[in-house]
């Protein structure tokens, strides 16, 4: 198995597959524009342009996408092929060795948009890849007639580059709820005077079950839940946070799913057949249920021991692979991508064009990694320059390039985890606030330097956890202890960034591994140890339950989302999909675990069709059936209770949104 190739290689096969239906639908467009009224296209010498688009444009919305994806790459950032540069509107108009490339008012007569529509075969712009379609040649047609204008003070292929240097901003004075939650103060100075502001909080009853989740990955048990219910204090839910925090292995077991994930750790796959790729559970496992200070977690990855070096060790891809794939080069992309939210992929093929990062930049951190100096290859051609190792904020400290790997790696971990580097605590925080609320304080929360919708709170959250001595539980203990945490669920449009307004947490899908230990709570259905991909040494696992965490991927949990792990993942797809609609069902995992589930029901209940039900609601949705429900749940499982009737009975409970939605 093969890591994506570089996309050149797509794009042929693409052009190729284009070629091909073009000789069937060109004809048949003629065929069907020859019959039909059409709108009269305006033409140049070298042929018809399509017609300017019929709307008002918006040059950051509608021109810059097609600027950035199609033009950048030869004439900006700093790039000038035939002396022409994109980087500004005086640019743009004064065009290069051809002369002007837009003529203000009078698409028809710019060179710019008879380069990019193709009626000068000899001379399309760009010269490679896919070419602009009409809707964007129309785009830029009525962006020129428009005015050709431009946001004041923007430069094209100059990104903004977040700071790297922590801050502790001031606490603002309690805002309107009265709370004294700083994060609380930081959301409601930030929201005066706007709608929504910090309301009602949730139920005892949904809270918990908020936070059990959350915490440890579990359904809070009917017992637990009554003990919570049932206390009078006003600070049971703080207690109840610091309780479910103190549950070290369970904390653990619910965690390892988050980092599994994103340092591409799993028991089987691709790289683990011939040792070119080495998991590092045990390590992991035991630094989340100690609760290791983060600075230390991060620089027992980057400078590891030999049971923590399958991170930065990558993984050795069987067959050709393209330059941006060495494991040396893996190493910098992920490390820059999870601890800095930097995306280096595209700088380690080329200068990136969606970032100031440069090819040079990524090849030097790579070198870091490296056992000696990295050549430097551009698309997968070698450019006969040698890299230096060095880290990506040099401000930040020197890496020698004369030291021993091991050294070196020492060096990088010291910088990385150094109280200068603010980036490395901001990155966690948003993480955490992604995992907790659906939506981080950035997004996407693997490009940190984007703007936060609130950069006070982002910059507090990162500066508490250093002060705290990089205490992670200290720092959840403190979010979810805030009213913004408690207050109702939303939905949100997640792309929806440059208006966003704070309203509380996102409606959250259970992880695959969550949904599977819930269905092992409510019916006792959980893996043997035969079943688990990894046992943790030292454990009894005859007296422990095997966790979701543990077992190896099949049909369900694939479905339900969790990925292969051969590339970082940070977040997982919160839409259903058709494939886990089919799978949840009808498929036979989940049938074989209705199943069973049934079976133990029917056994602990004694065949008792009331006790059975309550049983069920307690367990899986933390109350018991409603009026209008219980006989619907009687009909279902018949009296006398038979298998059949419990098994639907059991899905139907677990296909409740009720059941599988954190709200």
């Amino acid at each position: 198995m093969q890591p994506e190739t570089c996309p050149s290689r797509k794009k042929h096969r693409c052009h190729q597959l284009a070629n091909r239906l073009g000789m069937v639908l060109i004809p048949l467009l003629a065929l069907i524009l020859s019959g039909a009224d059409s709108e009269i296209q305006e033409s140049t010498a070298d042929g018809p342009l399509p017609p300017a688009a019929d709307k008002q444009v918006r040059f950051m919305v509608d021109v810059r996408p097609i600027l950035q994806n199609k033009c950048i790459r030869c004439h900006g950032g700093g790039k000038n092929k035939g002396k022409f540069k994109i980087d500004t509107r005086e640019t743009i108009l004064e065009g290069g060795v051809s002369g002007p490339s837009a003529v203000v008012g009078d698409s028809t007569n710019s060179l710019l948009v008879r380069l990019v529509s193709g009626t000068d075969p000899d001379s399309v712009m760009p010269p490679e890849g896919t070419p602009l379609t009409a809707e964007q040649v129309g785009i830029l047609r009525a962006w020129i007639d428009q005015g050709v204008q431009w946001d004041e003070g923007f430069i094209l292929g100059v990104f903004k580059d977040a700071p790297i240097a922590p801050r502790k901003p001031d606490l603002p004075l309690p805002g309107p709820s009265g709370s004294t939650n700083p994060i609380d103060r930081f959301i409601e100075a930030s929201t005066q005077g706007k709608e929504p502001t910090l309301g009602q909080v949730v139920s005892d009853r949904v809270y918990a079950r908020r936070v059990y989740l959350d915490i440890i990955g579990l359904l809070p048990a009917p017992e637990e839940l009554d003990a919570f219910l049932a206390d009078a204090s006003t600070d049971k839910r703080d207690r109840l946070v610091k309780d479910l925090l103190s549950r070290n292995s369970d904390y653990a077991a619910n965690w390892m799913t988050f980092w599994n994930d994103a340092l591409r750790n799993d028991f089987a796959g691709t790289g683990y057949i011939d040792g070119g790729r080495e998991q590092i559970t045990s390590w992991l496992y035991r630094s989340l249920e100690s609760n290791a200070p983060y600075d230390e977690f991060v620089s027992g990855l980057i400078h590891p021991t030999t049971e923590a070096r399958g991170f930065i060790k990558g993984i050795i891809w069987r067959g050709v692979v393209n330059s941006s794939q060495t494991p040396e080069m893996q190493a910098a992309q992920n490390v820059a991508q999870v601890f800095m939210g930097i995306n280096l992929k595209c700088a380690s093929c080329h200068d990136s064009l969606i970032s100031n990062w440069k090819l040079g930049d990524a090849y030097g951190f790579a070198s870091a990694f490296a056992e000696k100096p990295l050549g430097i290859a551009r698309c997968d051609t070698p450019t006969g320059t040698t890299a230096t190792a060095r880290f990506l904020y040099p401000e930040l400290g020197e890496i020698s390039a004369d030291a021993p790997r091991d050294q070196r790696l020492a060096r990088m971990a010291e910088i990385l985890t150094g109280e200068s580097n603010g980036r490395l605590t901001r990155t966690i925080i948003n993480r955490l606030w992604a995992r907790f609320f659906g939506r981080g304080l950035i997004e996407p929360v693997d490009e940190m330097d984007n703007d936060p919708w609130n950069p006070d709170l982002l910059d507090y959250l990162a500066y508490h956890l250093m002060e705290t001595g990089y205490d992670l539980k200290s720092t959840i203990q403190l979010i979810l202890a805030s009213k913004a945490y408690q207050m109702p669920a939303v939905t949100l449009d997640l792309l929806n960034t440059k208006s966003y307004l704070f309203q509380g947490p996102v409606v959250r899908r259970m992880t695959a591994e969550q949904f599977r230990d819930a269905f092992g709570s409510i019916a006792d259905v959980w893996p043997a140890t035969s079943e688990a991909g990894f046992c943790i040494p030292g454990l009894p696992q005859d007296r422990e339950k095997i966790r979701a965490w543990q077992l190896m991927a099949d049909p369900l949990t694939t479905a339900l989302g969790r990925p292969n792990r051969e590339q970082v993942i940070t977040s997982r797809q919160t839409l259903a999909t058709t494939l886990q609609a089919l799978e949840i069902t009808n498929g036979q995992r989940i049938t074989s675990l209705l199943r069973i589930g049934a079976g133990n029901l029917l056994q602990a209940s004694a065949g008792d069709p009331e006790k059975i039900i309550e049983t069920l609601f307690l367990k899986a949705l933390g109350r018991l059936p409603l009026e209008e429900e219980k006989p619907v749940a009687h009909e279902i499982i018949g009296n006398p209770a038979h298998i059949e009737g419990v098994e639907d009975l059991l899905w139907s409970v677990a296909m409740l949104p009720e059941f599988q939605l954190i709200y």
